[in-house]
């Protein structure tokens, strides 16, 4: 569009024939789960984009509500959330699917003969095999042939992928914080692919709208789905595209009392000879262009990526041990959810990967 502005500049000069201004046809975009936390941000995101525009607000238990009686805080509070359509959604430029587990699957087969890209923030396609998958849910998948035909929504990592699909899976909040330090680390030699330990802490919302009230957590923290949690074949996954070896992961989440944030520390055996500058030089180097991963010398703590898309990461080596210590924050509702959606639909649509998405946090 710059470009576009220069050379109408450019001929009125030699015409002295003004151009009408450029304009550009928006994308038309449905949210479907607006009613959710990650919805909520999806709309806030959509509404800020400069290529972008809400069409359709989906919402199952709270179809005919307005808005602004799920969601005060946003722009536009008269607008009336939706039953799913699939003839009208189905005539969008791109649908963004924020609802809880097993519920993406049945309105993205509805629109698979639609030319409606799909950015699927929920867990019903992440996993590549229904061996995974089964392993992860217990259930076997209802599409089983779906499985890893969509792309995995890592943008850093898997670019090239996202960038040429129509369909992109999101990962969740945990296995993002944990993926991104680690993939560089193991392609590069650095660390083993076995005996990898997640412990993560998340606020509520992570769990969704009423799922988690923040009185089930006040004064306290507690594990859950221990040696269980459905996040850990998903670590796996990603991280085996970058080992020589299948990697193993144990992945322990907590809730803490907090509402939104999340913080990994996650431990990794060091390779014979690796020192920590191989191992920040060997994360500078795969996130150089990086516009949200940025590597800190302390420890990050969550309040620094509120509300922004950024992870921030840093790398201890105990060389007593040869076990390496990463700590890992995130905005769980941002770059563990809308904001990675948004930044995956930018790559789908060649737009910059940072347009409309927070590049800051708020609290020092």
């Amino acid at each position: 569009m710059r470009h576009l502005s220069l050379l109408t500049d450019i001929f009125y000069q030699y015409t002295h024939i003004r151009l009408p201004p450029y304009t550009h046809a928006m994308l038309t975009v449905a949210i479907l789960g607006a009613s959710g936390y990650a919805g909520g941000e999806l709309v806030r995101f959509v509404d800020g984009h400069p290529d972008m525009e809400v069409a359709f607000l989906g919402a199952h238990s709270n179809a005919g509500k307005k808005l602004g009686s799920v969601h005060p805080h946003l722009g536009g509070p008269d607008r009336v959330l939706q039953t799913f359509d699939v003839d009208e959604v189905g005539s969008l430029d791109l649908v963004f699917m924020a609802l809880p587990h097993g519920a993406s699957a049945e309105p993205a087969m509805q629109l698979s003969d639609t030319d409606v890209k799909i950015v699927d923030l929920g867990s019903d396609f992440r996993l590549d095999t229904p061996e995974r998958y089964i392993e992860a849910y217990t259930n076997p998948h209802p599409y089983p042939e779906e499985l890893g035909t969509w792309a995995f929504g890592i943008p850093e990592l898997f670019s090239d992928s996202i960038s040429t699909s129509d369909r992109v899976a999101v990962p969740g909040c945990y296995p993002t914080s944990a993926i991104i330090p680690l993939a560089p680390l193991l392609a590069d030699g650095l660390i083993s692919g076995s005996g990898i330990v997640v412990n993560s802490l998340s606020g509520v919302s992570g769990a969704g709208r009423g799922a988690i009230s923040f009185e089930d957590v006040h004064e306290s923290v507690k594990a859950y789905n221990v040696l269980t949690h459905r996040h850990r074949p998903e670590i796996e996954r990603a991280l085996d595209t970058f080992s020589p070896q299948p990697t193993t992961v144990i992945f322990t989440p907590h809730l803490v009392p907090m509402f939104r944030g999340l913080l990994s520390t996650t431990y990794a055996t060091a390779t014979q000879g690796t020192t920590l500058g191989q191992l920040n030089e060997s994360f500078d180097t795969a996130y150089k262009e990086a516009v949200f991963v940025h590597r800190l010398d302390v420890p990050p703590e969550t309040r620094w990526a509120a509300t922004s898309n950024n992870i921030l990461v840093s790398m201890q080596l105990d060389e007593r041990t040869a076990t390496v210590v990463i700590v890992s924050v995130l905005d769980n509702l941002v770059k563990g959810a809308a904001g990675q959606a948004v930044q995956n639909a930018n790559l789908m649509f060649g737009f910059d990967e940072d347009a409309g998405l927070p590049t800051t946090g708020w609290m020092p």
